[in-house]
C-alpha cells in the first residue's frame, strides 16, 4: 500500500523584491503528497507485509537511499542500502511478525512520522516464538514516487515501573 499520491501547493516563501523604484512580489510552491493517518499506518502494513516474504532486497526497497535504521537487536548504526540489507539477512530468519500496540502519528509535507510501542513476535536462537516488546519511531519521506523510510528506530522497552 501506499500513501495517496494527489498533490497540493503549500507556499514555502513569498518575497519582495526592490529594482529601480518598483516591487515585485514572487512565491514559490512545493508540491507535497496528501497522506491521511490511515495511509500512514499502511506503510507499517506494507514493511510487516516484507518481513513475511523473507527477503532482504524487499525490506531494503522500502527504505530511502540515505536512510538510517537504528535496529532493536543489532548495536550497529546503519546508515547505507547495503548495511541495512545485510540486517535483514540474518532478522528475516527469526520469521518476525510485527504488531503496532500503540501510536502516534504526525504528517508534514513529504514527511510523516510514526512511533510508539510495537510488539515483534520472532523465533529465538532456540527456534522459539518469543515476544519482543520495543519502542519504535518511522519517519517516512516522498522521494517523488513513493514513500521511503527515511529512519526507524526500534529499542526494547524497559521493564514497567511500580
Amino acid at each position: 500500500m501506499h500513501f495517496t499520491r494527489s498533490v497540493f501547493a503549500v507556499p514555502l516563501f513569498l518575497c519582495a523584491l526592490v529594482a529601480a523604484g518598483a516591487a515585485q512580489a514572487c512565491t514559490s510552491t512545493k508540491a507535497c503528497p496528501v497522506a491521511t493517518d490511515a495511509d500512514v499506518a499502511a506503510q507499517f502494513d506494507r514493511f510487516n507485509a516484507a518481513w513475511a516474504t523473507k527477503s532482504p532486497d524487499a525490506v531494503a526497497a522500502l527504505f530511502a537511499q540515505d536512510a538510517t535504521l537504528l535496529a532493536t537487536v543489532s548495536n550497529a548504526e546503519r546508515t547505507t542500502p547495503a548495511a541495512i540489507r545485510d540486517y535483514f539477512v540474518s532478522f528475516l530468519k527469526g520469521e518476525p511478525v510485527g504488531r503496532i500496540d500503540s501510536s502516534s502519528i504526525i504528517i508534514d509535507c513529504n514527511t510523516a512520522k510514526r512511533s510508539g510501542n510495537w510488539t515483534v513476535n520472532m523465533n529465538n536462537a532456540n527456534g522459539q516464538r518469543v515476544d519482543v516488546l520495543a519502542r519504535y519511531s518511522f519517519t517516512y519521506k516522498w522521494d517523488g514516487k513513493d514513500w521511503k523510510i527515511q529512519h526507524l528506530h526500534s529499542s526494547v522497552r524497559p521493564p514497567a515501573s511500580q
